[in-house]
């Protein structure tokens, strides 16, 4: 009877030390403030971190792909409706090629619109922190860089601006 129950513990507790964590929530879920991170900016491909970021602003991640259609319909539509976003800042990020990535930013004309960074990330970090399976895909933060929600997709630019309105002061 004493083997029966060690050999229960015993398989209990080996089963318990190695069992792996849930990674079905996604890192951003378990750790829900802005991360580290190094990209390159456009267009002079100088480093930009979360050191970088404005302290005390909303700050909206769009990681999106130059050749996606809905991507670059979300961009036109966030350009059109800039000014819902003029004490925001936003970063929009993709991991393809420094070129489609400028060309992008030229088509767009990024430069002329101060509140947006549009950067590279070489290391693959932001797919994979946020598990990303669309594109684009929106990570919205309040000023305290606490995640506040995200879409994945073409989202209307009035939906965006509402998140924002929601964040905590």
């Amino acid at each position: 009877m004493k083997k029966t129950i060690l050999i229960c513990v015993s398989l209990v507790l080996g089963l318990t030390a190695f069992s792996q964590a849930n990674t079905s929530v996604p890192i951003y879920r378990r750790f829900p403030t802005i991360p580290e991170f190094t990209v390159f900016k456009a267009p002079d491909s100088t480093a930009f971190t979360r050191n970088d970021l404005k302290k005390r602003k909303p700050t909206v991640f769009i990681i999106f792909s130059p050749e996606c259609e809905h991507c670059q319909h979300e961009t036109e539509a966030l350009l059109a409706d800039i000014s819902q976003f003029k004490n925001t800042q936003i970063v929009m990020i993709t991991y393809l090629p420094y070129q489609e990535m400028i060309q992008f930013y030229k088509d767009y004309k990024i430069a002329d619109y101060p509140e947006i960074t549009m950067a590279r990330d070489t290391q693959f970090f932001f797919p994979v922190f946020f598990k990303i399976r669309n594109l684009p895909s929106i990570f919205v933060y309040d000023k305290k860089r606490q995640l506040v929600t995200n879409f994945e997709g073409s989202v209307k630019v009035s939906l965006i601006a509402a998140a924002l309105g929601k964040t905590k002061t």
